[in-house]
């Protein structure tokens, strides 16, 4: 029996991106319910330590979650993370009250330690940490003694030294906390923990499991291409045999230039079956009209489960084949996949008709509880091709969440003398764009406007640095932009919103733009140098110049929970911009410059 950690998972976005960190330490973690896990099974000895997770809600909250404060007192380690600190902290008496402007930190944040506290063993005196959060601890539990802060949060960091009880507000988790792994690795210390579990031995149990889960059933699997849905597809194929798994690949007119054709070729290639539906036209039919984000989603994803259906009746296929998705964890835990956690954004395999065949047990998920490090982990040990493991991610949606839409023509007149880029009538160093977009702040969803970014600034990580601290104090953005170029001439005298919604001129003109970013990238050698790069489209125009104006988003991330934006060379996005700007209905082209948190991956 494998000694292991155990995570109380209280609905943070990084619940299951800690037991993915211990698991690289080769060390087993398993994830549980606060207030479900029985008190009798913590006590077991092949359980050497206790993670309490970060969580949405405020601990001072009636009905907010948590777990039996006795796990204080069973001789283990315990490590409460942001939402586990707080409720650590005052579970034992301490205090946590609402941040306001000076507690709430969302994104990087450097944290000085006392050096004292055996978590921070082996760490610099000060480092950066990732923040996400909007309550801070007032007052420290009984035996409690602070040994970090920050310079927004104090008893950022506390320990009760006699109980090994160990409080962080920050995230260790997260890859953009420089000495995070550092920090789990001197916990896995503290507990005392055998590290002697591989994802060799996990993908040997895996297969036992989908055996029997599967039973004697056959397998329908969409496959979009992406890492997610091919490793998913090969592993099937792999442990049920490849005659018991069918492929279905949905062109659903939301694809990126020349990917059907890409899809059928890759799939094939690892010699498993295949179907090609085009169905472009329904799906873009029944976007027709709609500009919501979140109905937008659903529409995609019940118009894949009608495709299913219509597949399943035409192919005579009975009651003994179940459905297959490539769904990997962010895409549950930021639809809420959990008991606390909060809806970030619906995904196209969480809409209602999955969630439903997914009780009644008709669906199959081999790749839920993996993040997308452990996904192409999984697909290179699988023998899978570099180029498949490897290429960029892609939403399931397509395109489709990043085309953004506008229910109605709205129009801002500004004076001929003022430059709207850098309008002081707001008095912030930033120009509110009228649009909105999705974000993540201390584990709530946002949906907020973009802050155009004036500053004569080209660094990268300067921009990042301050973004992040302009959407920490301005409560009304969520992400920020700077303008790379644009077809407009002089001053902006005006920004209008163009009512629009998903439609193939729109799509084909998305698909130019990003065509020329990914044609671009390969031919400067910089495709791998990050690790995802969105480009979106909105209904923006400038001085009634063009139709739309295009945002790149090129970032840098391991598993999509976390991401910093992705370092490329001015060169490269001058070349791209001025390349996108060549068609007249675009009006301008920016560059997101936001981490994730505060803002999202996506921008829908």
């Amino acid at each position: 029996m494998y000694e292991k950690i155990v995570i109380l998972d209280f609905g943070g976005q990084y619940a299951h991106l800690i037991a993915s960190r211990i698991r690289r330490e080769q060390v087993l973690a398993e994830i549980h319910q606060p207030d479900e896990v029985d008190l009798a099974f913590l006590e077991s000895k092949n359980i050497k330590g206790i993670i309490l997770s970060g969580g949405p809600q405020s601990v001072y909250d009636e009905g907010s979650a948590h777990c039996d404060p006795k796990i204080f007192n069973l001789g283990k380690p315990v490590l409460g993370i942001c939402y586990g600190h707080q409720y650590m902290n005052q579970s034992l008496g301490g205090k946590v009250v609402p941040g306001h402007e000076k507690g709430k930190e969302f994104g990087r944040a450097d944290l000085t330690h006392d050096n004292k506290c055996p978590l921070f063993k082996n760490i610099p005196t000060t480092s950066p940490f990732w923040m996400s959060h909007g309550d801070e601890v007032e007052t420290m539990g009984n035996g409690f003694k602070g040994c970090g802060d920050t310079s927004l949060c104090m008893n950022a960091a506390a320990w009760h030294p006699e109980k090994k009880l160990f409080g962080i507000q920050f995230h260790p988790e997260v890859t953009h906390s420089e000495h995070g792994n550092q920090l789990l690795k001197n916990f896995l210390d503290i507990c005392v923990v055998s590290r002697d579990w591989t994802i060799e031995k996990f993908y040997e149990e895996h297969q036992a499991k989908l055996k029997a889960e599967v039973g004697d059933r056959n397998i329908v699997l969409f496959v979009s291409g992406g890492v997610d849905s091919t490793v998913a597809f090969a592993l099937l194929s792999k442990v049920l045999g490849p005659e018991r798994v069918q492929g279905l690949f949905v062109d659903n007119g939301l694809l990126r230039q020349g990917e059907r054709e890409y899809v059928e070729k890759a799939i094939k290639a690892i010699g498993t079956k295949l179907t090609v539906m085009d169905e472009a036209d329904r799906f873009i039919g029944n976007l027709k009209g709609v500009h919501n984000p979140e109905e937008k989603r659903k529409i995609i994803g019940n118009t894949f489960i009608d495709v299913q259906k219509a597949f399943f009746a035409h192919n005579d296929l009975d009651k003994n084949t179940v459905l297959a998705q490539g769904t990997i964890y962010p895409d549950t835990i930021e639809t809420g996949g959990t008991k606390n956690a909060d809806t970030i954004k619906t995904h196209h395999n969480r809409v209602p008709e999955i969630q439903k065949m997914i009780d009644a047990g008709l669906v199959i998920e081999p790749l839920a509880d993996l993040y997308k490090d452990e996904v192409r982990a999984l697909g290179e040990l699988m023998g899978l091709p570099h180029e498949l493991v490897w290429r960029h991610p892609f939403p399931g949606p397509g395109l489709g969440v990043r085309i953004l839409c506008a229910k109605k023509t709205t129009e801002d007149i500004f004076e001929q003398d003022v430059n709207a880029f850098k309008l002081q009538r707001n008095k912030k160093p930033f120009e509110i764009l009228p649009l909105k977009s999705v974000g993540v702040q201390g584990d709530f969803r946002t949906y907020k406007h973009p802050g155009l970014i004036t500053v004569d600034e080209t660094d990268l990580g300067a921009l990042e640095v301050l973004a992040t601290k302009l959407i920490n104090h301005y409560t009304d953005i969520n992400r920020c932009v700077k303008i790379l170029g644009h077809n407009y001439i002089g001053r902006v005298n005006s920004t209008k919103v163009i009512q629009s919604d998903v439609n193939n001129e729109r799509v084909e003109r998305l698909q130019r733009a990003d065509h020329i970013v990914t044609t671009t990238m390969h031919k400067m050698g910089v495709y791998n140098d990050v690790w995802q790069f969105p480009v979106v489209l909105a209904p923006l125009s400038f001085n009634n110049t063009g139709k739309e104006s295009i945002i790149l988003r090129p970032i840098d991330s391991i598993d999509a929970m976390s991401a910093t934006v992705g370092k490329l060379s001015w060169a490269f996005l001058n070349e791209v911009s001025t390349q996108i700007l060549k068609d007249k209905s675009i009006s301008a082209v920016f560059l997101d410059v936001t981490s994730k948190p505060p803002g999202t991956i996506e921008w829908e």
